[in-house]
């Protein structure tokens, strides 16, 4: 009996063994296949990231005579980020729904490079953001509402009083910026920021040699928390047009006015003058930001004048920490800087994050603008918006 198990725990043994060795160049094989199936990305590719996100939404009101509501495709952007030794880059693009303008298009918006040294000193050229109000550079989803405020969607370069064609807060131009005065964790405690610009908006030349100075200063006095000052100055052709009148002007001017047009344009060179204070305190996933704007210069309407302002408040309160938030915002802008001109939301809203890359915004804004005969309506704004 004992000779019968012996023989066969030795015939188990072989058979195993046998087996081993017939596997071992199988899963060798198998192993270079999966090798060769991969492909290994040049090291230059490995610091390249490919992302964007898009933003869907519906929107309705009921200001007298202009009731409507509908869906909309707000935006959708991709961005190509590259990231070398002390350069870095951007490319991106945007598409919205309406694209019957240039404003609103399929377009470039960013493309720049940057030289990144040291902390205390970058040097960035191309077509970016303005360096102009804490809220201009945000993204449109971390923003927090339907919208940037009005008085940055007026005075920072989005859809500008001057006339400006929309350009997203961006021009052309060289700046530069570095963060200094580290403290004993490493926290710089002062940020600045200098610029350059064309002053013609995105994707566009000088028209009239003459640049756009833009700056910010901000002090860091604790974690989470920018107080900062901006100013800017600059020129801007703006094409006026007047009515002609005939029978006033005929026998001062027999030949021009003879054969005159009923309407004529002129180009005048409009010197823009801005400065914005601004406060923001992001906490512990709560946000705190005000800022207040004010210009100087006619716009793209010269009877409103040359000076406009405006000022927005807002808070954004975690229910559940990265996940759901209530959110405020008091919005006012002046086009001419006399409250007959105003335009003030009062917003209140919510949003969910089902992950880190879809998330559901709601709001409600009770609007009075006291331009029109009724100034009060409602608005509501949905929005579904998702990165990748």
């Amino acid at each position: 009996m004992m000779k019968k198990t012996l023989t066969l725990v030795v015939a188990m043994l072989t058979g195993l063994a046998t087996t081993t060795m017939a596997e071992t160049p199988e899963s060798k094989e198998t192993q270079d296949t999966k090798k060769k199936a991969s492909i290994e990305l040049p090291a230059w590719m490995r610091n390249i990231k490919i992302s964007g996100f898009a933003m869907l939404q519906y929107q309705g009101q009921d200001k007298e005579g202009a009731h409507e509501n509908s869906f909309n495709l707000r935006l959708a952007r991709v961005a190509i980020d590259g990231n070398y030794t002390k350069f870095a880059f951007k490319l991106q693009f945007q598409a919205n729904g309406n694209t019957s303008t240039l404003g609103a298009s399929p377009r470039l918006v960013d493309l720049w490079a940057e030289w990144q040294p040291l902390k205390a000193i970058n040097v960035k050229a191309g077509q970016f953001k303005r360096p102009f109000t804490f809220e201009n550079p945000m993204n449109p989803i971390n923003q927090g509402f339907m919208n940037y405020g009005q008085v940055v969607t007026k005075l920072a370069g989005f859809n500008d009083r001057t006339g400006e064609h929309a350009s997203n807060g961006r021009d052309i131009g060289i700046q530069i910026q570095g963060d200094l005065f580290p403290n004993a964790n490493g926290r710089p405690i002062l940020h600045y920021q200098a610029g350059v610009f064309n002053g013609e908006g995105i994707n566009r030349k000088d028209a009239n040699n003459k640049k756009d100075l833009i700056g910010g200063l901000w002090v860091m006095p604790v974690k989470g928390m920018r107080i900062g000052v901006f100013g800017w100055t600059g020129y801007r052709d703006i094409t006026y047009t007047y009515n002609v009148d005939y029978l006033q002007h005929a026998d001062m001017h027999p030949v021009l006015y003879s054969s005159a047009p009923a309407t004529m344009e002129v180009v005048k060179t409009v010197k823009k003058n801005r400065y914005a204070l601004s406060f923001e305190y992001a906490f512990d996933d709560w946000t705190i930001r005000s800022e207040y704007i004010h210009s100087q210069g006619y716009g793209a309407n010269e009877a409103a004048g040359d000076k406009a302002d405006g000022f927005y408040a807002l808070c954004i309160a975690p229910i559940i920490k990265n996940k759901l938030h209530v959110k405020a915002r008091y919005d006012l802008y002046r086009d001419r800087k006399e409250w007959s001109s105003s335009k003030t939301f009062y917003e209140i809203g919510a949003d969910y994050m089902f992950n880190k890359n879809i998330q559901l915004n709601v709001e409600y804004a009770r609007v009075n603008d006291r331009t029109l005969a009724s100034p009060n309506y409602n608005l509501v704004d949905v929005e579904l918006d998702f990165r990748f």
